[in-house]
């Protein structure tokens, strides 16, 4: 199964940037993944901005994927729990899974209603930049409870 984060806008914070890559690193251990950065609209807050996000989002998603939405008001999970999800994952034959992060004013109606799980990390409020690296290193730390990994100890 191949993992593929999707997100819009660059990741701007260097030491952000450099943990992303250390995880994403960490990860090809155990499965095909990738990040698809996509270019933020300008067209800014707007509904129309949204919008050109959610068509790039989904234009970024290929058929039968496994659309996985970063939402506030979907489920949270602790770390074994989503290990568990990962495992129904792959048991479902899902090839690939896309964990799609939208920008800080949403993502649009397509884009959700695409989204086959919805996930929140945590009732926090945290930056888009930092649900990146939370992501990455939750998925990461998931395959190491599945494989019995000292890790996530």
């Amino acid at each position: 199964m191949r993992i593929r984060f999707i997100w819009t806008g660059k990741t701007k914070d260097a030491r952000l940037r450099a943990l992303i890559e250390e995880y994403l690193k960490r990860l090809t251990r155990f499965t095909r993944c990738e990040i698809s950065e996509l270019r933020e609209s300008r067209a800014g807050k707007d509904g129309a901005g949204i919008e050109k996000d959610g068509k790039r989002i989904s234009d970024g998603l290929p058929s039968g994927v496994l659309t996985v939405l970063l939402d506030e008001r979907g489920r949270e999970w602790s770390s074994t729990e989503l290990a568990g999800e990962l495992q129904r994952w792959e048991r479902s034959g899902a090839k690939e899974v896309a964990i799609v992060i939208g920008g800080p004013n949403g993502v649009s109606d397509a884009v959700t209603e695409r989204a086959k799980v919805r996930w929140c990390l945590s009732r926090l409020t945290l930056t888009h930049e930092m649900a990146r690296v939370i992501a990455i290193e939750q998925i990461y730390r998931a395959y190491t409870i599945v494989n019995g990994l000292p890790y996530q100890k």
